[in-house]
């Protein structure tokens, strides 16, 4: 296909400021093979040798991994998170609430920290935003990656995860919060001897996941740090863990908070 001349000028800009391949390909409509042969050209008519990246995979080259950012971003993966892998490069994708723009620079924030040096970007969706990286290395850090939804097959934790987790549980607990939860205020209505009708509040925190392994993950962590926790059930199935008890309350409150 012989594509016009300001298409490809506009890609080699994107590029040349730092655009990945997988963005820019979605962006101007050209595929990522095409982008990485004009690129290879550009470089040879100015002279530029390919630039070569160091890995800078905790699991592979055995690099400083920031542990309580891990643990949030894992928190994050097991809720709102998947991986796309394709022949030579995979996404982590981290989906989060516009209506909540604190969580998307955390959840930014998180990956730069536990993955420093790789592209990353923003997708907008309907309602949501969508925070990318690209690195093959996003498998070696997240093994839970597999076919098929997170519920229609197991999610276990290597040991090296329950080692971060066992650190650093709030921070798990904060992702999947930040993610798969929220911390609502019940109400109940009671009434009085003279007619009058007083208005109970209490505030409670509830995560709902249809994976039986990450709730259990989820509540694992809130044994550990204290927390007391009840299943709640929709129909037959027991999607909630609900946290109401007044200190664990307390605690919830100091360590995750209200989502903003």
């Amino acid at each position: 296909m012989n594509w016009p001349f300001e298409t490809r000028r506009q890609v080699l800009n994107a590029c040349r400021n730092g655009r990945p391949y997988p963005e820019t390909a979605e962006r101007f409509g050209v595929p990522q093979g095409t982008i990485g042969y004009w690129v290879f050209v550009d470089r040879a008519r100015r002279g530029e040798p390919a630039p070569r990246r160091a890995s800078t995979c905790p699991r592979c080259d055995s690099v400083p991994l920031d542990r309580q950012a891990y643990s949030y971003l894992l928190g994050l993966y097991l809720g709102d998170g998947h991986i796309v892998s394709k022949p030579k490069n995979h996404h982590l994708s981290i989906y989060c609430c516009d209506g909540w723009p604190g969580l998307l620079a955390e959840a930014e924030s998180a990956i730069v920290a536990v993955m420093p040096g790789y592209s990353n970007g923003r997708n907008q969706k309907p309602g949501c935003t969508e925070v990318k990286s690209y690195t093959m290395h996003w498998t070696c850090l997240l093994p839970q990656h597999g076919p098929g939804m997170k519920h229609t097959r197991p999610i276990v934790l290597d040991p090296w995860q329950s080692e971060i987790v066992a650190e650093h549980p709030w921070p798990l607990i904060r992702g999947l919060i930040h993610s798969d939860g929220c911390r609502v205020t019940n109400w109940t209505t009671t009434k009085l001897a003279d007619g009058r009708t007083k208005r109970y509040e209490y505030p409670r925190y509830i995560f709902t996941n249809k994976s039986d392994d990450i709730r259990e993950i989820y509540s694992d962590a809130l044994d550990a740090v204290g927390v007391e926790w009840r299943v709640s059930r929709r129909g037959a199935d027991p999607y909630h863990v609900s946290v109401a008890r007044r200190a664990s309350v307390a605690l919830m409150d100091e360590h995750v908070g209200p989502k903003y």
